[in-house]
């Protein structure tokens, strides 16, 4: 017989689910006051629920009323009644359901933190007879990754979930995804939970919802109290928050000035911790680098005067002589930034002077896209400019000889600022000049801007152009020497006779020698027509071209 009941005890005990304790725990705690005898009678299915979530037995009784209380939208109150005990004695339980949550076993449920509940995830488990606190969330990619993000960042803002337990989500959503690199980078800055949640809200707008303009008021959800968004949105705005200082968010440009309520991820940000995204944006093609190796050496014809101011700029940007002289400078107290405007009529070798100026003197030329750097958003160019010079820094750093920044047609950006400008566009302007003019107060390096229409730049700029070079229409002597230099076997008297004849650009020059080597490999050099006469039907056609552009068209 007493084998027989040993049998039987282990076959009972065998039966005993965590499903079966949790019921078994639930009716017999119902208006039990947490008596001795039920204690005694229901020991051993409160230590199996204890021991499957590794918490006390306390813990495991609160976590079964829970259960069947909710388990959504659970009260201290509730789990009292339940157990037919004064309301005052349930916050003898806050401990302990405080405990339970942090271990993500449960959660609050609403932001007054009033009322508590079990998550999904671990009722399921328990309908399955499995203990499951927090499961490991694998995700495929970084996108997939950001969505799931985006769908939690919905619930924060529905009052679904608090912001604590969010960033606890996040932490461990980026710990079990560690084979993707957005998942990496964020727990390398080493942030604490609510700065890793802010910096994700960021990233999870930008490519859920293509936000890249955050609102102050769009932070609100982030925060359990009201004075910890003010104080985020105070120190975002004036550089002082961990993030701004990291160099990963900062205020949004509006009229040339950081904005203390918009915020945007910077472009370091974007490239660092969104690589596995394809956010190729304007100030990552905002410019040309050409290498001194890849410049056709040209040998360039000036008028005297003209030529003395291009030696004398050739030897100062000497290498050697470069450094000398800003160490000088700087000994001095002055800016060691150069800044030189070439202007002058159209193909007078404006371009092609920086070209050789670089060639000779071993430097990489880093020519910038205008149209580019003006984009149709409204604040784009703004930060367009500035990434603009922020590469061109990077670049000056990384190079033994410093690069040269050209600003080719520069009349296009540099010109006469709006008094009272009202409209986006003229406060676009005016902005990126501003910032431009800033930017060659600071400049620690070389800056050329070229441009046909000198009149119509502004003041401020030209004060700070230390070198001011007029491009002239060469003169007939050098008219001659450029004939012979760009028509293969021209003679000195045809050359003479074409430069007092035709008051001709360099560049005017050059396309109808590309015109007589055309002619040539058409006709042969025995069968070609004759050639001066050649020549000077290009020039008046050319000519005639010429005064072209400047007629006015309408009725006199």
């Amino acid at each position: 017989m007493e084998k027989e009941n040993k049998t039987t005890k282990r076959t009972t005990s065998k039966q005993l689910t965590l499903m079966k304790a949790v019921e078994t725990i639930v009716e017999k705690s119902c208006d039990s006051q947490l008596c001795d005898l039920f204690l005694k009678q229901c020991k051993k299915e409160i230590k199996l629920v204890a021991d499957a979530y590794n918490i006390t037995p306390q813990q495991a009784i609160l976590f079964c009323i829970t259960v069947e209380c909710g388990p959504r939208n659970v009260s201290l109150i509730e789990l009292s009644h339940h157990l037919n005990m004064r309301n005052v004695a349930s916050l003898s339980f806050d401990a302990d359901i405080k405990a339970m949550i942090k271990m993500r076993l449960m959660r609050y449920r609403n932001r007054e933190r009033e009322a508590f509940d079990i998550p999904e995830h671990v009722i399921n488990a328990l309908q399955e007879n499995k203990a499951q606190i927090l499961p490991k969330l694998t995700v495929e990619d970084a996108p997939a990754m950001l969505d799931l993000m985006g769908t939690w960042f919905d619930a924060l803002d529905n009052n679904d979930i608090s912001p604590d337990d969010l960033g606890q989500d996040l932490l461990s959503l980026f710990k079990d995804n560690l084979h993707i690199g957005f998942a990496r980078k964020m727990l390398d800055l080493k942030l604490p939970c609510a700065n890793m949640m802010l910096l994700s809200f960021f990233c999870s707008q930008l490519i859920n919802e293509d936000d890249n303009r955050i609102c102050s008021h769009q932070l609100k959800c982030l925060y359990e109290r009201c004075y910890q968004h003010r104080t985020t949105v105070m120190h975002l705005a004036h550089g002082a928050h961990v993030l701004a200082q990291m160099g990963l968010i900062e205020p949004v440009c509006e009229d040339g000035r950081a904005s203390t309520s918009t915020f945007t991820l910077t472009n370091k940000a974007k490239t660092d911790l969104l690589a596995e995204f394809d956010l190729t944006e304007p100030e990552m093609k905002l410019s040309n680098v050409l290498y001194p190796d890849g410049i056709t050496p040209k040998v360039l014809f000036y008028p005297k005067a003209m030529a003395q101011q291009i030696k004398e700029l050739n030897s100062f940007l000497e290498v050697d002589k470069f450094k000398q002289i800003q160490q000088r400078m700087m000994d001095n107290g002055f800016r060691t930034g150069f800044a030189c405007l070439f202007y002058g009529a159209p193909g007078t070798g404006k371009t092609e002077s920086v070209y050789q100026l670089a060639k000779k003197t071993g430097r990489c030329v880093m020519t910038v896209d205008v149209p580019q750097i003006k984009s149709k958003w409204v604040g784009d160019s703004e930060k367009n400019i500035k990434a603009l010079f922020d590469k061109y820094r990077e670049m000056v750093k990384r190079s033994d000889v410093a690069p040269i920044l050209l600003f080719n047609e520069a009349d296009a950006i540099f010109g006469v600022r709006k008094n009272g400008a009202e409209s986006a566009v003229d406060k676009m302007e005016n902005t990126i000049q501003n910032i431009i003019l800033q930017e060659m107060e600071d400049l620690n390096g070389i800056l050329i801007a070229t441009t046909n229409l000198a009149t119509n730049l502004d003041s401020a700029f030209e004060r700070r152009f230390l070198y001011k070079i007029e491009f002239e229409k060469p003169d007939a002597r050098v008219r001659s020497r450029i004939w012979q230099s760009m028509v293969s076997g021209l003679s000195e008297s045809d050359a003479n006779v074409l430069a007092q004849a035709y008051e001709l650009s360099g560049g005017q020059i050059e396309n109808i020698a590309r015109k007589d080597t055309i002619n040539r490999v058409l006709y042969g050099e025995g069968k070609a027509k004759d050639r001066l006469s050649v020549l000077m039907d290009y020039c008046k056609v050319e000519t005639m071209q010429s005064t072209a552009k400047t007629q006015r068209i309408g009725f006199n």
